[in-house]
């Protein structure tokens, strides 16, 4: 008996407009018991076909597409959806071996993100239908791509939606350290000592447009990780550089990078809370030319958007009383829950509480290895802006 599942009168209109989700209340009824991670065929309510895919009854996106097709064979089709990741990572990027190769829905592959350093794939597997083809993932990443380790890196909180087991696995070779280039600076990856999968590729490219505010600036870095922003603006010619993240183990992964790139200008690294050293230099009237602030989520479910937003204007009004007339507040928000209205607005209510006013420079979104589907919202999340900060 064919595993489907049949949508309510109306429901596969999102669908047919490019969304690749559907969701359990939008479900009229399954047939043929499908397990969780099971590929399944999805009908509308007249039993026409729409289209293919995982199904997980346990969570609240209980179908992820797959395919459009009825037929098709899943290992071709998972060697021709990374095949199709890697050659277009290659036209952006052709001279780096370093990159988000696949991320999840944006490349037809649901659920799946995999992070390339070197010959090491680090992947993070969010739907069920994934984990339940990890073994094939695998032997396409050994047999085309050359792959010498390959292990996880999860996110629990998505494995706990899906109903995964919250446990790492390593698959191939081990947890090498890798030193990897994003074409103007390099990082030292030790996977033991990183966030995330061990670097964050979704903001390279905003990294590069900061090498045009910055020469001869007093740069501080908040929430600065393995140090990005502040490499970059430091190997672009500013005065100095101001480190600070709460993580003490950031700190020292920022120094080491700092030295890899054997920089010189002044510097300062600083392991503390990013709002309490906001709030210390207020009270010391300590100023910077240009002031970066990459936080991490402030709201990982809707419910958390109110005390998000109110985080967010409270971080980047105290940013703003530290930054010098004439200087640029370049700031990001990752959470995808706050839409780029919300956060232009959060920014606006800042500048009218500090009594300044600014002019946007630049509003962008994620690296070019973050393809975004236009149907599908959820693939936008990270927002990056650049504000000129005038004090008349």
């Amino acid at each position: 008996m064919i595993k489907k599942l049949i949508l309510k009168k109306n429901e596969e209109r999102r669908i047919k407009s490019g969304h690749l989700w559907a969701f359990s209340n939008e479900v009229e009824k399954i047939e043929g018991s499908p397990e969780n991670g099971d590929l399944i065929e999805v009908f509308d309510s007249r039993n026409n076909f729409i289209a293919s895919g995982f199904y997980n009854k346990n969570s609240l996106i209980c179908f992820r597409v797959l395919s459009f097709e009825e037929e098709f064979n899943t290992e071709q089709l998972f060697r021709n959806r990374l095949v199709d990741a890697f050659n277009l990572r290659k036209e952006f990027y052709p001279d780096r071996n370093s990159f988000r190769l696949v991320f999840s829905e944006s490349d037809f592959l649901p659920g799946l993100i995999i992070d390339k350093y070197n010959d090491t794939y680090v992947l993070q597997i969010y739907s069920f239908g994934m984990q339940k083809n990890v073994e094939l993932i695998i032997r396409i990443l050994k047999e085309d791509f050359n792959a010498k380790n390959i292990f996880t890196k999860n996110e629990n909180y998505f494995r706990r939606l899906e109903g995964l087991p919250e446990n790492d696995e390593i698959y191939l070779g081990e947890k090498e350290i890798e030193i990897i280039d994003d074409g103007f600076i390099k990082y030292k990856i030790d996977f033991d000592k990183s966030q995330k999968t061990g670097f964050y590729f979704d903001q390279n490219d905003n990294r590069f447009f900061n090498h045009k505010i910055v020469k001869g600036k007093r740069v501080l870095d908040a929430f600065c990780n393995s140090g990005g922003f502040g490499l970059h603006a430091a190997k672009s010619g500013a005065s100095s550089v101001t480190f600070v993240d709460s993580s003490s183990t950031e700190i020292e992964n920022a120094k080491s990078n700092y030295e890899l790139n054997d920089l010189k200008c002044v510097n300062e690294f600083v392991a503390s809370d990013v709002f309490q050293y906001f709030n210390k230099s207020i009270e010391e009237n300590k100023k910077f030319d240009v002031v970066m602030i990459d936080p991490p989520a402030f709201a990982k479910s809707k419910k958390d958007i109110p005390t998000a937003k109110k985080g967010y204007e409270k971080l980047n009004r105290l940013a703003l009383n530290i930054i010098e007339d004439g200087g640029y507040l370049v700031t990001s928000s990752c959470s995808h829950h706050i839409k780029r209205d919300d956060f232009i607005e959060i920014i606006n209510n800042s500048t009218m509480k500090t009594g300044k006013k600014i002019q946007l420079i630049l509003f962008n979104s994620a690296s070019l290895d973050h393809p975004q589907i236009p149907s599908m919202p959820e693939t936008v999340y990270l927002k990056f802006a650049v504000f000129a900060v005038r004090n008349f």
